[in-house]
């Protein structure tokens, strides 16, 4: 039996998926206030947060009402007791992609949140301790935008045992 999709806020934008998961396109000012619902409504889990750069696919389908930016910020919030999940898909920006942290609702998503930050650029507000997490402190840029430049950083073995 499929359960049914739990209830969006008024004013924030939905659009029913596949097998009851529905996902939420709020504004950035109805973000957090939103993933506050869902975990008061028992969804005990955020599973992922995860940053989105569209830079070379602006034209992707959101529903009417949604101001496309270049950047997005997708939760994915699961309540284990009813059976149900929901994604959460926020616009967080053009030039300076920022969004409300998680972290006080859901603590697991300190490190998905650097993570976004450290490879897009994406600011969380209010997040304790929003550093670089896989790249080195004096890197330079956000590694996965789409116009960050390709290259080739040359791999360095420690004590090769070289050509026999």
């Amino acid at each position: 039996m499929i359960a049914l999709s739990p209830a969006a806020p008024p004013g924030v934008l939905t659009s029913e998926g596949l097998a009851a998961d529905q996902c939420c396109f709020p504004t950035p000012a109805q973000y957090f206030a939103l993933v506050a619902s869902f975990r008061d409504d028992d969804f005990e889990m955020c599973v992922d947060v995860c940053g989105v750069d569209y830079l070379e696919y602006f034209d992707r389908w959101v529903p009417d009402g949604v101001v496309r930016t270049r950047f997005e910020v997708v939760v994915n919030l699961l309540s284990l007791s009813k059976k149900q999940r929901v994604r959460v898909r926020v616009q967080a920006g053009d030039d300076a992609p920022e969004v409300d942290s998680l972290f006080t609702l859901y603590p697991g998503t300190e490190a998905m949140e650097r993570e976004a930050f450290d490879l897009l650029g994406i600011l969380f507000t209010n997040h304790p301790d929003l550093t670089r997490i896989l790249m080195p402190e004096e890197w330079e840029g956000h590694p996965l935008r789409k116009d960050y430049g390709a290259g080739r950083v040359p791999v360095q073995f420690k004590e090769s045992p070289g050509p026999r």
